[in-house]
């Protein structure tokens, strides 16, 4: 088994540490394949309803967005938002596309970092007060499971977990990247 030191700087504070790269490697890869197939889900189940010949079925967030919890600090902005079509669409395709983009780990970064702000607006969606309430969630105060995703989708875009077992690693080696490298960011 290798063994990796790993000497950083966090929070101006000097951090070292031992780790050993396969089971990173394992770990972010089935970290990547979990989180893909939780936004994936979520995201066809939406998609099958909406595409529903049944337009008393069709999905839409409005009934989420107009029925935030009572207290919420962003609530006018959310019911602002209800019955736009648009933001249905993106709703929709940006849960099956980031998560099929983190599936096949390709434009892991780009998936994760939407991902990741999809997780935001979810989160500030679901408070129950505001600031001075604790920022009280209906699982706990500040921290839910969205921010758990948005952190997590965070560390799959800084590791570039789309190398790992993913698209990605080829897609970097294409002449369109090589010649274009700010495609790296949008990549790994």
């Amino acid at each position: 088994m290798t063994r990796e030191t790993l000497d950083t700087e966090l929070f101006g504070r000097d951090v070292s540490f031992e780790y050993a790269d396969h089971w990173v490697g394992y770990s972010l890869f089935f970290l990547r394949v979990v989180m893909g197939w939780t936004l994936f889900q979520a995201g066809v189940d939406k998609l099958v309803t909406y595409l529903d010949a049944d337009p008393t079925n069709d999905w839409t967030a409005a009934g989420f967005l107009l029925h935030v919890p009572a207290g919420n600090p962003f609530a006018g902005f959310f019911a602002d938002l209800a019955g736009n079509g648009l933001v249905d669409i993106l709703n929709v395709w940006g849960l099956t596309l980031c998560g099929l983009a983190l599936l096949l780990g390709a434009f892991v970064r780009w998936s994760a970092f939407w991902g990741a702000v999809m997780m935001l607006f979810y989160w500030a969606a679901s408070l129950h007060g505001g600031l001075l309430a604790g920022l009280p969630l209906q699982n706990g105060w500040v921290v839910d499971d969205h921010i758990v995703y948005a952190l997590l989708l965070f560390g799959l875009g800084a590791f570039g977990a789309g190398r790992i077992l993913g698209l990605d690693s080829a897609i970097e080696k294409m002449g369109v990247v090589r010649s274009n490298p700010w495609l790296r960011y949008v990549l790994g």
